[in-house]
């Protein structure tokens, strides 16, 4: 039988709301425990450049600003552990963690930043041009400004699609939205405002078939019409898929309260608590609204000062 560690604050998750949480509960001597989990960084290490998180004049890549989090994480001595947990039991005041190494972890407290991820398509030259950094995006807030009059495709017909694609008609010269139906699934308003825009033009029954490129990144993308089975090739530079995020929260649907999505709830707008008393939430995992950076970063800080006041509480 292994051994069990007794601890003051675990947190499962790395990114930016992570790190932010490590950095606050080691500053706040909770000597926490970090499990980086499947994708160390998070979303932001498939993202090249980050130019709109404050204090990066020049921007910085997503990878190292990771990096950079990680090291300010480590130097207030926050055990940062690659691996990740893959089971829990929050039925008691014990929040008992198993590692992916069979380590078994006794929390007084947890903060949960595993986030989420983005949905793609799944097509083989979508995942190289992603990989690649050359022009496929999950995010036209954060990636929609290096297109900049240039000419866009985005594929998804939800109001998270309409809404991106009216933020990049702002930017580009024009936006082709792909939607694989007949209708929309938008709400009225979303598919009114992406219907009055002049520069994006709408193809319904339209599905993508291969992201086209060369070695500088995406030059265009061929579709089909699902109906009359007509391709043809659409001219771009950046390609955006829109089609929703699936929150990295699976492992906690037997304890913590969730949306229909897996998203977790707050029990209490404008903190990061949960259901559970001392297990806390932070960024991508319960946001399915602004999923940013800074965003995530604001709500690991909330979720560290929580569980400080939490602990303080505890031992009375």
């Amino acid at each position: 039988m292994s051994k069990v560690e007794n601890i003051d604050c675990l947190i499962i998750g790395s990114g930016p709301a992570g790190y932010t949480a490590a950095i606050y509960a080691a500053r706040a001597d909770m000597n926490p425990v970090m499990y980086q989990g499947l994708q160390p960084g998070g979303q932001l290490t498939t993202t090249n450049d980050v130019e709109n998180f404050p204090g990066y004049p020049d921007g910085v890549t997503g990878p190292e600003m990771m990096i950079q989090l990680q090291k300010q994480a480590e130097r207030f001595n926050t055990d940062v552990r690659s691996g990740f947990i893959n089971k829990v039991d929050f039925s008691g005041p014990i929040h008992k963690c198993w590692a992916d190494n069979g380590t078994e972890i006794h929390a007084k407290t947890v903060i949960i930043s595993t986030g989420a991820s983005a949905m793609y398509l799944g097509l083989e030259s979508e995942q190289k041009y992603l990989k690649m950094g050359g022009g496929v995006s999950a995010c036209a807030v954060c990636d929609g400004f290096f297109y900049k009059n240039q000419e866009t495709v985005i594929v998804g017909a939800g109001d998270t699609a309409c809404e991106e694609a009216h933020y990049l008609s702002k930017l580009c010269s024009k936006v082709t939205m792909l939607v694989r139906r007949d209708e929309f699934r938008a709400s009225k308003i979303m598919e009114d405002r992406v219907r009055n825009t002049p520069n994006i033009e709408i193809l319904l029954n339209t599905e993508t078939e291969e992201v086209l490129g060369n070695d500088m990144g995406v030059t265009g993308v061929r579709v089909i019409n699902n109906k009359t089975k007509e391709t043809k090739e659409i001219p771009c530079t950046g390609f955006f898929v829109a089609i929703g995020h699936k929150p990295n929260t699976d492992i906690f649907k037997d304890y913590i309260n969730m949306d229909e999505t897996g998203y977790i709830k707050y029990e209490k707008p404008g903190t990061s608590l949960t259901n559970v008393p001392g297990v806390f939430v932070a960024g991508d995992a319960a946001d399915n609204v602004y999923r940013q950076a800074v965003t995530a970063a604001g709500t690991g800080c909330m979720a560290a000062l929580d569980a400080e006041r939490y602990l303080t509480a505890l031992e009375g």
